[in-house]
């Protein structure tokens, strides 16, 4: 898809496909014009039997659709995979907007050729003062069956939050991190909801442009709702991912002692897999009563900050002489009503000797349930990290550009930064990870 037309010529940007159900595929996109006004776009397969559909033909109906009355001939873009309302038999389709008083607000359409429109004279959402939402993704999610469900699943109308203090914009996260851009898909064969998602750059467009490219996509993750919790969305790398592991090395019950920082020894720490469970000692939750109210992973200075009950967890893409490190841990804090709260955070401040990079402190509060030990999943390349704590309840994606941390010279370590809580590293199984070789595909295969 190049920009060819009056209608994409300044830009052929986001857009989903939705499979009909004759199995024809149809494709909208959001395209800039020659005067810069987003419009949606209609395409379809050249031919539709090429497994790898590589080629596009637009539809001589371009655009289908304008931007509306009382949204910005800019501020239009981003469809979503239409869904099918079995009660008027029609397709939904979901647009990103913002209004004039920065509300942003996800519009949506109605179809039945996806050439001819109605717009809902009812948003699906809107939240006060959150700006233009892109990508918008609606779909639906079981409750009960632990599977993926097709987005066009009933019923698939409305969308109320749970919780409007942590509502779209202002709350909840797929990820605290450098993650943005996402989208689903439904894999009707292995009956799952995957979610792509794109890390971007944090370093300097002079050093982009020396090093060739930019950007990257995050491991493609599974979507499922937490029956535990019965409030929160679990992800997790899709079991492909297992595929890339060598050889595995592991631990169990390393005692981490306040202050300590103990190595971690494994062959090739650039390219790693790390499933990790840890304890605070009992007797330290039990004689830490003060109240702990003001911790925030961002302000709060990192893994370097102390806590009665943290900062604790694992140092990657480190050098020997720490240096250069990046912190994934967690930190417990003592509420006023006695209760405790736990954060799960990722410390970039010393990931990096260079200067040239933006390095922050990602993280937010982890649901935790009475019981349960804390764990967490780390997937290490290089340039990036991604870490899912509590089986994926919170997600912290870091783009990390070490000059001294490199190649052979990556460690792994675990720290204890708590004054008052010895840790206990209960089990560590840290995979090394091959490449991702990927192959020319061929119609003669099943792979």
């Amino acid at each position: 898809m190049v920009p060819d037309h009056w209608y994409d010529i300044n830009g052929v940007w986001t857009g989903s496909a939705t499979i009909l159900p004759d199995g024809r595929i149809i494709m909208l996109y959001t395209g800039s014009t020659n005067d810069s006004v987003q419009v949606q776009n209609l395409a379809e397969p050249a031919d539709p039997d090429d497994a790898l559909l590589r080629n596009w033909v637009k539809s001589d109906s371009n655009p289908v659709l304008l931007p509306p009355p009382g949204v910005g001939l800019k501020d239009f873009r981003d469809p979503s995979t239409a869904w099918f309302v079995d009660s008027d038999s029609a397709w939904r389709v979901t647009i990103g907007s913002k209004n004039r008083e920065h509300d942003g607000f996800a519009m949506v359409y109605k179809t039945r050729d996806f050439v001819n429109y109605e717009l809902s004279p009812r948003p699906l959402h809107v939240v006060n003062r959150t700006g233009m939402w892109e990508c918008v993704d609606f779909y639906p999610v079981s409750t009960g069956s632990g599977e993926g469900l097709d987005t066009s699943t009933e019923p698939g109308d409305t969308w109320t939050p749970d919780d409007e203090g942590s509502d779209v914009g202002i709350g909840l996260r797929y990820d605290y991190g450098k993650y943005y851009a996402s989208k689903t898909f439904y894999d009707p064969v292995k009956k799952r909801r995957v979610l792509w998602g794109w890390s971007g750059e944090t370093d300097s467009e002079e050093t982009d442009l020396l090093k060739g490219w930019a950007s990257v996509q995050t491991i493609p993750r599974t979507v499922l709702y937490d029956a535990k919790t019965g409030m929160n969305l679990l992800q997790w790398p899709v079991d492909e991912v297992n595929s890339l592991r060598c050889g595995s090395t592991n631990f169990s019950s390393i005692s981490i002692s306040p202050g300590s920082v103990i190595p971690l020894h494994v062959n090739k720490a650039s390219q790693l897999d790390i499933l990790v469970e840890f304890e605070i000692d009992p007797s330290a939750l039990t004689s830490t009563v003060e109240a702990d109210v003001e911790y925030n992973c961002s302000t709060s200075g990192g893994a370097a900050g102390q806590g009665a009950l943290g900062p604790f967890g694992l140092l990657v893409l480190a050098d020997k002489n720490l240096t250069e490190q990046t912190a994934v841990y967690f930190y417990v804090a003592r509420k006023v009503d006695g209760g405790l709260r736990t954060f799960f955070c990722q410390d970039e401040l010393r990931s990096s000797l260079a200067n040239d990079i933006v390095k922050r402190v990602y993280g937010s509060s982890v649901p935790m349930l009475d019981g349960e030990s804390l764990s967490v999943r780390i997937l290490v390349d290089h340039s990036i990290v991604e870490s899912f704590a509590q089986e994926g309840r919170t997600c912290i994606t870091s783009r990390l550009y070490p000059t001294k941390a490199i190649w052979d010279a990556v460690k792994v370590f675990l720290f204890n930064n708590a004054t008052n809580a010895r840790v206990t590293a209960k089990s560590i199984t840290i995979w090394e990870m091959n490449s991702a070789f990927i192959h020319p595909y061929s119609n003669q295969t099943n792979s």
